[in-house]
C-alpha cells in the first residue's frame, strides 16, 4: 500500500481569501512524483486549537507525512512549531546552531534598519530557534526554519514536515525535506506513478465523459487509469495518473481521445496554447489591438521569458478616436458596423500589423459587461481577428459567458488558440 500524506495549509490571511493557497497545489504535484498518496488538502487560521484539529483529523485517518505551510514567523501569532512538537510529544529546545545562522541572515537588515530595537531582533531570532527535540532542521531560505518532525517514541501519529508559507521559500527547502531520513522512513512503500495531461479546445466536458463512458469496457487495464477532467481557462484538462501495469491502458486511452476528438486536441505532452503559440512565433514579429481585454492579451503573450524576440507591441483602444487616431480604423466604418463588429476588429488587426511592421497581428472587441449590451450584441459579444501579412487570415465572433473578469480571461484564451492555428496553417473547427 502506498504512503499516504495530507497537507495543512495555515494562515487566516488565506482561510479568508485574502491570499490565494498556492503551496497546496504546488505540493500535491511534488508528492504525485514522490509516489505518495495525497489523500487530503485543509485550510485553517491561526488558532492554535484549528490547528491541532487539522493534525488530529490527519492522524485518525492514517496519514504517514503530514504537511504543514505557514506560521513559522517571528511574531506571537505565528505557532505551528510550537503546535507541531505538542502534537508529536515533544518538547521545545533552542537549536543554538540554527540560531546562529537566522543571526547572520539577519545581519545585513540590521544595517538597513539601524533604529530596530536589537532586542526585539534577538527574542524574535530565538523564537524561530525554537524547535522540536529531535527534529530535522531544514535551513531557511528567508528567516524561518522548517522542521521534519517524527512522532516521539511511544506516540503514534505521522510525520510532520513543518515548512514556511512564502512560496519562493517553500520551494527552495522542499527537496532538503524530502531527503531527510525521517521523510525516508515515513515515505516507506511509496509507489511510483506516471501521470499525463491531454489538453482540449472547443469541446464541453460532457463529450469527454462520453468518450470515457465509451472506452471503458473497450481497454484492457482501464480500471487500473485514475482519470479526472477540469474545465479551466475555456479548455478541458484530462488527467490520468497510472502505475507500471496501467500504461497500455493510458497509451489506448490517449489514442482512442485524439481519434474521436481529434479537431479539438491540441496538447498530447500537457504543454500549454501559450507555449505552443511562443513556439510557433519564433523568428515573428508579433502585434496585437485590444478593446475590452485591455492588455491582457499582451500581458499573456509577454508572461514567457523571451517573449522580446518576437512581440513588437500592443494598442489598447478603448475609445473609438483611439481605433481611428492609433490603428487608422475609418470612423465610418465604426459608424456603420459599431465598435464592436467583425469588420471593425479586422480592421484593428491591419492597423497593428501597419502600426508596428509586424507580420503577425491579433485584434480583440468585445462586450465585457455589465453593461453596455443590446439585443443584438449582448454582454458577453467579441469579435477577434488573427491576420498575417501575407493576407492569411481567421476571424471569429461569438457570445461568451461568465463575468466581466471571465469574458475578458476567456477572449484571451479564444485568441490564444486562433493565433495558433493560424500559425500553423489550419482553419478553425465549425
Amino acid at each position: 500500500m502506498s504512503a499516504r500524506a495530507g497537507i495543512v495549509v495555515t494562515g487566516t490571511e488565506v482561510l479568508t481569501g485574502r491570499v490565494r493557497d498556492r503551496n497546496g497545489p504546488w505540493l500535491a504535484d511534488r508528492l504525485l512524483e514522490q509516489g505518495i498518496e495525497l489523500a487530503h488538502i485543509t485550510i485553517c487560521g491561526d488558532r492554535p486549537e484549528d490547528m491541532e484539529a487539522q493534525l488530529r483529523f490527519m492522524a485518525a485517518r492514517g496519514m504517514d507525512i503530514v504537511i504543514t505551510s505557514g506560521g513559522l514567523g517571528p511574531t506571537a501569532d505565528d505557532l505551528t512549531t510550537e503546535v507541531v512538537a505538542r502534537f508529536c510529544g515533544r518538547p521545545m529546545v533552542l537549536d543554538e546552531r540554527l540560531e546562529a545562522r537566522i543571526a547572520e541572515i539577519l545581519a545585513p537588515l540590521m544595517k538597513r534598519w539601524p533604529n530596530v530595537d536589537p532586542e526585539t531582533i534577538r527574542v524574535a531570532n530565538r523564537k524561530q530557534a525554537t524547535i522540536p527535540e529531535g527534529a530535522t532542521v531544514i535551513d531557511p531560505v528567508g528567516t524561518a526554519p522548517g522542521v521534519v518532525v517524527p512522532p516521539a517514541d511511544g506516540v503514534e501519529g505521522p510525520t510532520v514536515v513543518v515548512l514556511p508559507g512564502p512560496p519562493r521559500e517553500l520551494h527552495a527547502m522542499w527537496p532538503v525535506a524530502v531527503g531527510t531520513n525521517a521523510f525516508g522512513a515515513a515515505s516507506r512503500g511509496a509507489e511510483h506513478y506516471e501521470q499525463r495531461m491531454l489538453r482540449l479546445f472547443g469541446i464541453p466536458e460532457s463529450e469527454i465523459a462520453e468518450t470515457l463512458r465509451v472506452a471503458e469496457p473497450e481497454l484492457p487495464g482501464f480500471e487500473r487509469l485514475e482519470i479526472t477532467t477540469c474545465l479551466r481557462r475555456g479548455e478541458v484538462e484530462v488527467v490520468v495518473r497510472y502505475d507500471e501495469e496501467g500504461a497500455s491502458a493510458w497509451e489506448g486511452l490517449r489514442d482512442a481521445i485524439a481519434s474521436r476528438h481529434a479537431g479539438t486536441l491540441f496538447s498530447t505532452d500537457g504543454s500549454l496554447v501559450d507555449d505552443q503559440v511562443a513556439a510557433l512565433l519564433a523568428g515573428r514579429r508579433m502585434a496585437v489591438a485590444e478593446s475590452c481585454t485591455g492588455g491582457l492579451m499582451a500581458a499573456r503573450l509577454t508572461e514567457r521569458p523571451g517573449a522580446s524576440a518576437y512581440f513588437a507591441g500592443g494598442v489598447v483602444s478603448y475609445a473609438d478616436e483611439a481605433k481611428a487616431g492609433l490603428l487608422d480604423v475609418d470612423p465610418a466604418l465604426i459608424a456603420r458596423h459599431g465598435a464592436v463588429s467583425p469588420e471593425v476588429a479586422d480592421a484593428m488587426a491591419h492597423g497593428a500589423l501597419a502600426r508596428f511592421g509586424a507580420d503577425t497581428a491579433l485584434a480583440i472587441t468585445g462586450v465585457a459587461g455589465p453593461d453596455g449590451g443590446t439585443q443584438a450584441k449582448p454582454v458577453g459579444y467579441v469579435c477577434w481577428s488573427a491576420r498575417l501579412a501575407d493576407g492569411s487570415v481567421l476571424a471569429r465572433d461569438t457570445t461568451l459567458p461568465g463575468d466581466r473578469g471571465e469574458i475578458r480571461d476567456r477572449s484571451t484564451t479564444v485568441a490564444m488558440h486562433m493565433l495558433r492555428r493560424l500559425l500553423r496553417g489550419e482553419e478553425l473547427p465549425v
